[in-house]
């Protein structure tokens, strides 16, 4: 057999995954809804509904575990509010203690910077406005990723996340794509 394999710019307000087990009162919108891909297709390391950005798609199990473990650094860039201290930045990249699930987690060091404002694709639903207050952006590189991971630790360095996409995992870029287009790609 085959393999298929596919990168996607994720939409504002997608699962990442092609069921939805939960009730169906408020229809949630699925990966599978954006494009036909082949039988068995898988999202490689997810997205919440409320994030952005590049993700790996495969119908191969081993590819997907590869892609999965820390050989490959996924960046992220973020909008925080406030205005990110470069004290919050050093807080990041040494590691910082956050909870997930409710258990208390050091994260490993990673790579943290302040950039200018990227530009993307407006989002359908408006992040917020001006008269909020200031808002800043940096680029977070991990190797590793638990459950909304870069939310959290920007919010335990005081600069809750507003917006967040994933511009890279390895050496595959988001580039100029756009909110639901899908590109047939070779493994990594």
């Amino acid at each position: 057999m085959q393999h298929r394999h596919y990168i996607l710019f994720k939409p504002h307000g997608y699962l990442s995954q092609f069921i939805y087990n939960g009730k169906r009162k408020n229809r949630k919108k699925l990966l599978g809804e954006l494009h036909d891909f082949a039988e068995g297709t898988m999202a490689v390391g997810r997205l919440d509904e409320d994030s952005e950005g590049l993700i790996f798609l495969t119908t191969d199990g081993k590819e997907s575990y590869n892609i999965l473990s820390q050989k490959y650094e996924k960046e992220y860039h973020v909008q925080l509010d406030g205005i990110i201290t470069e004290e919050a930045i050093e807080l990041m990249r040494n590691g910082i203690e956050i909870g997930i699930q409710g258990t208390k987690y050091l994260t490993k060091p990673c790579k943290a910077t302040i950039i200018e404002t990227p530009v993307f694709p407006p989002r359908a639903k408006p992040i917020r406005d001006e008269r909020h207050g200031p808002t800043s952006w940096a680029s977070i590189i991990l190797r590793e990723g638990n459950f909304r991971q870069v939310r959290t630790m920007t919010a335990a360095a005081g600069f809750p996340t507003l917006r967040l996409v994933r511009v890279r995992i390895g050496d595959r870029w988001l580039n100029q794509m756009q909110p639901g287009e899908v590109e047939e790609v070779d493994a990594f």
